[in-house]
Formats: structure tokens, C-alpha cells, sequence
């Protein structure tokens, strides 16, 4: 497997792009951020609509599955396989060091230990629920994004991009959400923070979709490649080489 996907220009790159804004996103998801209130005019009436509470990771986050969209569409399952795993371990290592730093005694003239514990610092519950989530959302996003593409047989682009968000996005916000708030927050209050952050999530795809075309594009006629991955063994866990590349 690992022949295959070394052989393109962009990919390492890709990658590399791919983790760090990972990492990124989870440093920062621990603000919440008020976005909103906006008003809309709806016939003769003004409607206003928020303001909405979210973690400062929804303005970042949501562009690693535009990320998984292009390494499957492009470079094959296998190829955004190997970024999800990257990330799930390149995050998990963030959460260790920061976790092993936060507790080795700060210097005596260094005052910043409690700022420093608060920014890096993660409960393991929330630890826990990211992770989960992202491994399981990325892997049916790129699944989802396979398949489409072998039922569309290769067309109509934007049918996978947004659906395989509608899916991904699904199973990534109600596991994080519910592993993280169940039995601290109400239930309808559970359910108006899936709700809430999942159209916001999807949303974002929708709106970036014409920027995806245009890097998939760009993407296929620079690495000459066009995934389609017929033969590819859907197991996240299987790192086998496949027998044949489907471009």
C-alpha cells in the first residue's frame, strides 16, 4: 500500500496538512465561541436566528472531512485510511506529552504553569469522546465517499462530497456530543447541541463545495489519478497492499 501512495506528489503534503490542522483543532476546542445572532428578513418579517454556543474547533474541524473527500477521491480508501490513523495516533501523542509537561514541576521563575494547564490540559472523558468520534466519523465519511462514487460511477461530484458529510458528520457529532454530555446535561438539551452542531458542520461542507471542486480538480489533472476503489478491502484495520490500483 504504502508503494502506491508514495508515488504521488501531493499526498505526502496533503497528509501532513491534514494532521496538523487536527491537532489545531483540538487546542482550540476548548473555547466556546458565540457566532450569531443574525437576522433575516422573511417576507415583511425579521427573523432572528441564534445566538449560537460552539466549541472554537467548528471553524476548523469540519475542513478535515473535506480533507478525507479528496484523499478518497483521488488517492483511494487506503490512502485516507492512512491519514485517519496518522491523526487518531499524531492526536493521541498531543494529548500524552501535553499531559506528561502539565505535570513535571514548572521552573521557579516561570509563572504561567495554571494558563499553560488550562490551554493544554484535557479531561479524559473529552479525550476519549474525540477520539472515538473521529476515528469512527473520518472512516464512514471516506467509506460513504467511496461507494457514491462507484454507484455515481464517478460523476456528479458534489452527490459524495455533501453525502458522504451527511453521514460522516452524523455519526461524528452524536458520538462526541453524547460521550461527552450524557448524564451532565439534560436530554433535549443533548439533542439541540447535535442538532445545532451538525448543521452547522454540514453547512460548512456545502458552502466550501465549490472550493473542493476546484482543489479536486486541480488534484486530478496534477497527479493524474482518479481513484475508484473497486477492488479495495473496506477494513479500517487492513493495511495490506492492494493487488491492484484503480485509476
Amino acid at each position: 500500500m504504502l508503494a502506491n501512495i508514495r508515488r504521488y506528489k501531493y499526498l505526502d503534503v496533503l497528509t501532513t496538512a491534514f494532521v496538523v490542522i487536527l491537532l489545531v483543532s483540538n487546542l482550540i476546542a476548548q473555547k466556546a465561541c458565540q457566532i450569531g445572532p443574525f437576522s433575516i428578513k422573511i417576507g415583511s418579517h425579521l427573523v432572528k436566528i441564534g445566538p449560537f454556543a460552539v466549541s472554537g474547533a467548528i471553524l476548523l474541524f469540519p475542513i478535515t472531512y473535506i480533507f478525507g473527500d479528496i484523499f478518497t477521491e483521488i488517492y483511494g480508501f487506503a490512502a485516507s485510511r492512512r491519514a485517519i490513523w496518522l491523526g487518531f495516533f499524531g492526536t493521541i501523542l498531543l494529548y500524552v506529552m501535553a499531559a506528561i509537561i502539565i505535570a513535571l514541576p514548572a521552573a521557579p521563575g516561570w509563572h504561567n504553569q495554571e494558563a499553560f494547564a488550562i490551554v493544554f490540559g484535557f479531561i479524559p472523558r473529552i479525550l476519549a469522546a474525540s477520539l472515538i468520534a473521529f476515528w469512527a466519523g473520518e472512516f464512514v465519511n471516506s467509506y460513504t465517499m467511496a461507494r457514491l462514487k462507484l454507484l455515481t460511477n464517478g460523476r456528479k461530484l458534489w452527490t459524495r462530497t455533501i453525502g458522504s458529510t451527511i453521514v460522516g458528520q452524523a455519526v461524528d457529532t452524536t458520538l462526541v456530543i453524547i460521550l461527552t454530555f450524557v448524564g451532565v446535561v439534560p436530554l433535549r438539551t443533548l439533542g439541540n447541541m447535535i442538532v445545532t452542531a451538525y448543521v452547522l458542520k454540514v453547512a460548512y461542507e456545502v458552502l466550501a463545495t465549490p472550493v473542493t471542486y476546484l482543489v479536486i480538480n486541480w488534484l486530478k489533472k496534477a497527479e493524474n489519478a482518479d481513484a475508484f476503489d473497486r477492488h479495495e478491502n473496506f477494513n479500517p484495520f487492513s493495511f495490506a497492499e492492494r493487488k491492484s490500483l484503480d485509476t
